[in-house]
């Protein structure tokens, strides 16, 4: 036998062993990821909630100081004193004890508490719509990790696939039946498995570091043993009659127009009252003061501050007819994106079944010399295509479902069995 037929051989057994070898690698001290309902339940503990719960309670805390009345002001003054002649020394002095009050006439409390009222009520949407966000983003991650994890045993199994099929045609090179092109085109093959193989791994440790970072977990995951992909989406809930985005447009308009009247309430005088008791040394006597002060609103009457309320107003109106129409066609688009992907996934497992029927009568057909090494490849390159296309469906079901819940506003696969 010439010596470029004994190559052929020498791979087979290095294909074994590094199919032995990437087995021994597998990590046996896999941590499993708790399932996403487990980490649905934390979400509460994370960054983006955690801050969306802090601005809420701020908010809640403005309206408390909103409803506080201004302090009083209390004021010592002392008039002919420590002057010239009759005014020399302290005995001719006027003294004057007063406290003085802002009377917040024209409703000034008033529309002070409706405006904080109306900031606390959407920060409490932000609040829901930001946990809603970051439930959608955690089932995202997740479903990443996990499709990251089926491409990298999908990897693994087509190198294995790929060196038993090496094999066996190194057998029929051996016995004379196919050229050593095929021997040559499997060692190729293998090759380039391995290195498909290696991406994948790499991708699907990348995703499991996001998936620790995205669910805050203490220990990094390394596998995941509940499946998010095969889960059904939620099918029982009727649709709210807006959605989240749209009721934080509205509030947010509602605050808006709450500010119009706080700033035309500022454009009136702003009363002050005082009362306070004065003494007089020379006398030897005492006297009740009061009075009433304003300022004349001759230059600032608030014009510039209600224009700008006013427009404040119409562009957040303009926001929230827009987000009506965009929640409209968004909802929309999501229901027909998860009817098609659910479909999807449906003739994506019919293909499965399929491929892998062709794969095991091409395998039994080859083995017999009845089919060819190239249609083997053929049917092993469908397998493995029509599997990737099983894990490319479920990702784009998990997708749907995330969009079609935030717009519902609820949580992914949320009651799903």
């Amino acid at each position: 036998m010439p010596p470029s037929y004994r190559r052929p051989p020498r791979f087979a057994v290095g294909c074994a062993l590094a199919a032995f070898a990437a087995v021994l690698a597998s990590p046996a001290w896999a941590d499993p990821a708790p399932s996403f309902a487990e980490l649905l339940a934390q979400l509460d503990q994370t960054p983006a909630t955690l801050e969306a719960g802090a601005l809420s309670d701020a908010a809640e805390a403005r309206v408390r100081q909103a409803r506080v009345r201004p302090n009083p002001t209390i004021a010592l003054d002392a008039e002919n004193a420590f002057g010239t002649g009759p005014f020399s020394g302290y005995a001719n002095a006027e003294t004057t004890l007063s406290i003085s009050q802002d009377l917040e006439l024209w409703g000034r409390r008033t529309a002070r508490v409706n405006v904080a009222r109306a900031e606390a009520g959407t920060a409490a949407l932000q609040r829901d719509l930001a946990i809603i966000d970051a439930a959608g983003r955690l089932a995202q991650v997740y479903a990443d990790a996990e499709a990251a994890q089926r491409r990298a045993a999908l990897a693994e199994e087509s190198l294995t696939l790929t060196i038993a099929d090496a094999r066996a045609a190194l057998v029929l090179v051996e016995e004379g039946r196919e050229p050593l092109l095929r021997g040559i085109q499997g060692e190729s093959e293998a090759a380039a498995a391995r290195a498909s193989r290696d991406e994948a791994v790499a991708e699907r440790d990348a995703a499991f570091a996001r998936l620790t970072a995205v669910a805050m977990l203490a220990a990094p995951v390394t596998t995941i043993d509940t499946s998010l992909l095969d889960l059904a989406p939620a099918a029982t809930f009727a649709p709210p009659a807006e959605a989240p985005a749209v009721r934080v447009a509205e509030a947010q308009r509602a605050a808006a127009e709450r500010r119009i009247d706080v700033e035309r309430i500022r454009s009136r005088p702003d009363i002050n009252a005082s009362v306070g008791v004065r003494r007089y040394e020379m006398e030897d006597a005492t006297a009740l003061t009061f009075g009433v002060s304003m300022p004349l609103p001759l230059f600032d009457r608030n014009r510039g501050n209600i224009d700008a309320a006013q427009a404040d107003f119409r562009a957040a109106d303009a926001r929230l007819l827009g987000a009506r129409q965009e929640a409209q066609a968004d909802r929309a688009a999501a229901r027909a994106r998860l009817a098609a992907s659910v479909s999807r996934v449906s003739a994506a497992d019919a293909g499965v079944a399929s491929a892998e029927e062709a794969y095991r009568l091409s395998r039994i057909g080859s083995e017999a010399g009845r089919i060819s090494q190239l249609e083997l490849r053929v049917t092993r390159a469908a397998l493995i295509s029509a599997r990737t296309s099983a894990v490319d469906a479920r990702l784009a079901r998990v997708q749907a479902e995330i969009e079609l819940a935030r717009q519902d506003g609820r949580a992914p696969f949320q009651g799903a069995q």
